[in-house]
């Protein structure tokens, strides 16, 4: 584990710490039955702005390794929205950019190939490219050609030089890199390997969770181990044009993980009048001074304060409570707040690969969806409330047979 007083991006120093959230396990670290007594790392958690670059990042990391082993649990597909989602942003630049038989879409932590499916089903060519063998795997066994690597500038040059295995030279028409940008230790150099793989004329679409939803909605769970970077406009500027490359556009979508922006780069420069005013906003709101992250530490503690109290409540009451979603701001959430098998009996997630596990720090067991119906809990705390609606769609019998929701962020809500 490496801590640093220094900014990742630009290397300044003075970066100003504003939320320390303790030591934590691994958010994805899922606990085996036969090792719930066995030792659990714990790693430190803090987060800081950069006041040069205007970044925001954690001060701690872990080894790639140890973050994405081979038996990493998380596969996008589970997740209906998302796939809508992804579905839509597909077809989009099929038609925008008239991608056919002679295109090419490289997509950055393909996962499963949830994206790039459909670029497939419309005969277009296309590469995955994810550190995770189970979801490479996956993805090659749908038809979504995929390699099992980190993403680099030395990957990148492999790629365009044509010595990668038997790929043979190529260049991408469009790159996708989604939920990626927060993951990446070198980013400056991630960033980098995409303008050498892009061919002149391409273009980049990066999607990432806003920074100003995280603090503004008090999404403080956002935050673990596997994300290093929380993302503005102002701050992806300064990435872009480190790589020589221009941020031109940006697209805002409210309901995506809690607010996601989709940022769009290419050679050559062009800012759209959507990215001029996100830009404005965020100096008019104060994004680009520590001002505006002074107080996240304290809205946090009361956020915890307010959650616990009424998880106690309802305990006292006699009421029975269950979680929604095995996912890794689940982990942050549980960990920081202190939620254990005393308040929380299970978790339950469509995710087949997470069930029969435990949440990490926590141990709660992790069950299929089917476990609400069947246990009735009295309430469920939506731990995955970025898909809240989704969920509370989905378990439509658990709510008509009288079980109720409990949506933490931005504050504790009891939904009926």
């Amino acid at each position: 584990m490496k801590a640093t007083m220094e900014c990742r991006i630009c290397g300044a120093e003075g970066v100003a710490p504003f939320l320390d959230l303790g030591k934590t396990p691994l958010s994805d670290g899922l606990v085996r039955p036969e090792n719930l007594d066995g030792p659990e790392p714990r790693y430190a958690l803090e987060v800081a702005f950069c006041p040069s670059c205007k970044v925001t990042h954690i001060l701690e990391d872990v080894a790639q390794e140890i973050l994405f082993p081979d038996d990493y649990p998380y596969f996008s597909s589970f997740s209906d929205h998302l796939l809508a989602h992804s579905r839509r942003h597909a077809l989009g630049l099929i038609e925008a950019r008239g991608l056919g038989a002679d295109s090419l879409v490289v997509e950055l932590a393909s996962n499963d190939g949830y994206l790039l499916r459909n670029f497939v089903e419309a005969g277009v060519p296309v590469l995955g490219i994810d550190p995770a063998p189970m979801q490479v795997k996956t993805a090659n066994d749908a038809g979504v050609r995929s390699i099992c690597e980190f993403f680099g500038t030395e990957l990148a040059d492999r790629l365009v030089a044509g010595t990668y295995d038997d790929l043979g030279p190529l260049q991408a028409d469009v790159i996708i890199a989604n939920n990626v940008c927060a993951h990446v230790p070198d980013l400056n150099g991630f960033v980098a390997g995409m303008k050498a793989l892009l061919k002149p004329g391409g273009t980049i679409t990066i999607e990432n969770p806003y920074v100003r939803d995280l603090i503004e909605h008090c999404e403080f769970d956002t935050i673990y181990h596997e994300h290093l970077y929380y993302h503005s406009c102002t701050g992806w500027v300064g990435l872009a044009e480190r790589a020589g490359l221009a941020l031109n556009h940006v697209e805002y979508f409210p309901e995506l993980h809690g607010g996601t922006l989709r940022w769009h780069l290419s050679h050559e420069a062009g800012r759209s009048p959507e990215l001029e005013r996100y830009l404005a906003d965020e100096a008019e709101v104060g994004l680009t001074r520590f001002d505006f992250y002074a107080d996240f530490a304290g809205r946090v503690e009361a956020l915890k304060t307010d959650l616990l109290g009424l998880l106690r409540s309802l305990r006292a009451e006699g009421r029975t409570i269950a979680a929604y979603g095995a996912a890794a701001k689940g982990s942050t959430m549980l960990n920081y707040v202190g939620i254990g098998t005393d308040l929380v009996d299970f978790v339950v997630d469509r995710n087949t690969h997470k069930q029969g596990l435990h949440m990490p720090g926590t141990h709660q067991p992790i069950l299929g969806v089917e476990a609400l119906t069947e246990r009735q809990p009295d309430y469920t705390l939506i731990l995955a409330w970025n898909f809240k609606d989704e969920i509370m769609a989905q378990q439509a019998a658990y709510r008509e047979a009288g079980g109720r929701f409990i949506v933490p962020v931005p504050s504790p809500e009891v939904v009926a």
